[in-house]
């Protein structure tokens, strides 16, 4: 195994996208939290809120011999809408916003020609508004997040 390689990215409700990523071969690790705002060690109720400016977001770490950031991309694309502001399903706000926090500038090139490869797909009937930005401080959600689905049998939220 070489080096892990960090990624994260925000996709509705973070229980599911983790549940997603934590199946793909060369995922080493995952964990939720919020990134992108400006509380500082913000809980859960008050990034309900929408006034931390924080999504819902999971890193993980990844082991690029086994899985590109490419392949992570195309994951990220297929489990949740794009072309939703600020929502994801019955999820509503700021902090289930499309969003992907690039690491590298390597990532940001990969992240910004994949999007583009995307709304010229013609895959999505409307434009892709996912955000792709540096990622910020990275709080780790509480404890009873991490997992969900894992500790819940699938319980809770869905992905499309």
């Amino acid at each position: 195994m070489g080096e892990l390689e960090t990624a994260t990215f925000g996709a509705g409700c973070f229980w599911g996208v983790e549940a997603a990523f934590r199946n793909v071969p060369g995922v080493m690790g995952t964990e939720v939290g919020y990134a992108g705002g400006t509380t500082k060690n913000p809980r859960y109720e008050e990034v309900c809120t929408g006034r931390t400016g924080h999504a819902e977001v999971v890193r993980l770490l990844y082991d690029p011999g086994v899985v590109t950031y490419e392949d992570l991309l195309a994951t990220f694309w297929s489990i949740h809408d794009p072309t939703q502001k600020n929502r994801q399903g019955p999820d509503i706000g700021t902090n289930y916003r499309s969003v992907i926090f690039y690491h590298t500038p390597d990532q940001k090139q990969i992240a910004t020609r994949s999007k583009v490869g995307i709304e010229r797909s013609g895959r999505f009937k409307r434009p892709i508004v996912t955000e792709i930005v540096p990622a910020t401080e990275f709080w780790r959600a509480e404890e009873y997040h991490q997992q969900y689905h894992e500790k819940h049998g699938g319980a809770g939220c869905r992905l499309v």
